[in-house]
């Protein structure tokens, strides 16, 4: 009686764990993660994107970067990853202007990290020429979006740019 107590218990504490043990292998930021994937969830399916040499360009840099500091953790990482993004060859950036503008916030923002890191690389990149686009009206409405919601970080911030962007849709 005894003996089957703990075989029950054994096989009832493995199904709790085994679904936290999934997600942290399918998730998690290591070696485990696919290649081209961010390891912040779902790697981005490049035969949907709009110009799929571009999204699969964007992932093998990515994945560089990655690899290039795979070893390091915490603040030398965070370190690491900056110094990488420095390297960035803009000139072979669809639009070199906003990459080396990119750059710029990047370095004035990283003693930062984490959502304020995030609201100083929104408060310093400069604002998109919507002249220059290739639908004007489409590129305003994004601008007065990413305006209204630039207060926000995370899920907030995409929340309030799929409401701000919303009646425009229909």
């Amino acid at each position: 009686m005894h003996a089957s107590s703990l075989i029950i218990l054994a096989i009832a504490s493995t199904l709790f764990t085994l679904p936290a043990v999934a997600q942290t292998a399918a998730g998690g930021m290591g070696p485990g993660t696919p290649a081209g994937g961010s390891g912040m969830g779902r790697p981005t399916d490049c035969s949907k994107a709009a110009d799929p040499t571009q999204c699969m360009a964007r992932q093998a840099a990515h994945e560089q970067v990655r690899a290039a500091c795979r070893d390091s953790t915490g603040s030398e990482r965070r370190q690491c990853m900056h110094r990488q993004a420095q390297q960035t060859d803009c000139s072979r950036a669809r639009n070199p202007q906003q990459c080396e503008a990119r750059k710029q916030a990047y370095a004035a923002c990283q003693e930062r990290n984490g959502p304020d890191f995030k609201r100083c690389v929104q408060e310093k990149m400069p604002a998109v020429d919507c002249g220059q686009a290739a639908d004007p009206a489409r590129c305003q409405r994004h601008q007065k979006a990413r305006e209204q919601c630039r207060d926000k970080i995370g899920p907030e911030h995409r929340q309030c740019l799929r409401e701000a962007l919303a009646p425009a849709a229909r």
